[in-house]
């Protein structure tokens, strides 16, 4: 299967040709790492740091949440870091950086590749129910300025053969529109700097962003299980999303679990 590789010229030259790209410092992309994240966090301290974005043709040591492996294929996905320093923001905000993301790809997803993307909390990018992006956040550095590494894993061209899970899929089984990478890359980008630089400017207010994540988001108003910390699990229906990011379900809020839609695939 031909799978061509990023341009990483092209990428470069959208810093300076693309007025939104230009939010970006510098844009590299490497044949192998370990994790773009892991990567950009051991790059926390450098002065030239902030809104570096790292893109890995292949991840060897690629991570999920709750330290999960997130590997495919040499270029048949989008695996990309991008590091963002935070002055000013409270920490109970900084958990919606994760969150701002997954609307930036959803955004990204229907806007270049026709897809009906949305979301399930907290993070998790569906197409038909089945998991196409998964984020992670991590805090690189909490001195000054909290500095944040937030990577995408993006599934483009895996086959039903390559998933990595019966609940995946990628954007060439769902039928997208547009699979380069490349052009998907700057989609996302576009997106990321548009929300995130909205966020920062209301002085990292979630007002706004709460009603767009909302919007967005597939799990409110669906039954669902909530496997908790603890191995607890908690089952009703998912109502909304409060100002720190967590989802209420019935009487309950759930800050950190594993959520399952009852009525679909995932």
């Amino acid at each position: 299967m031909h799978r061509p590789p990023l341009d990483a010229e092209q990428l470069r030259r959208s810093l300076t040709e693309s007025p939104e790209l230009s939010f970006f410092s510098h844009i590299a992309v490497v044949e192998s790492t370990g994790s773009t994240n892991a990567d950009l966090i051991a790059r926390a301290g450098e002065p030239d740091a902030d809104r570096a974005v790292l893109l890995a043709e292949t991840q060897e040591q690629g991570r999920g949440r709750h330290a999960r492996s997130w590997v495919s294929p040499p270029r048949a996905q989008i695996a990309m870091s991008v590091l963002v320093r935070l002055p000013g923001i409270e920490p109970a905000a900084m958990g919606w950086l994760p969150l701002l993301t997954g609307v930036a790809v959803v955004d990204a997803l229907r806007g270049t590749a026709g897809v009906d993307a949305n979301l399930k909390w907290p993070n998790d990018v569906l197409i038909d129910g089945r998991k196409v992006a998964g984020i992670l956040a991590e805090v690189a550095s909490s001195g000054g300025a909290p500095a944040v590494v937030v990577g995408v894993g993006l599934n483009v061209g895996l086959t039903d053969a390559e998933l990595p899970v019966p609940h995946a899929t990628s954007l060439v089984l769902a039928g997208a529109k547009v699979t380069d990478r490349t052009e998907l890359v700057r989609s996302l980008l576009t997106e990321f700097a548009r929300r995130f630089t909205a966020w920062r400017d209301a002085g990292w207010d979630t007002a706004d962003l709460i009603d767009v994540y909302r919007d967005r988001c597939a799990t409110l108003g669906a039954p669902v299980r909530a496997e908790l910390p603890g191995g607890q699990t908690l089952e009703g229906i998912a109502t909304d999303v409060d100002t720190a990011g967590r989802l209420r379900i019935g009487g309950h809020v759930v800050s950190a679990a594993d959520v399952t839609h009852l009525r679909a695939d995932y």
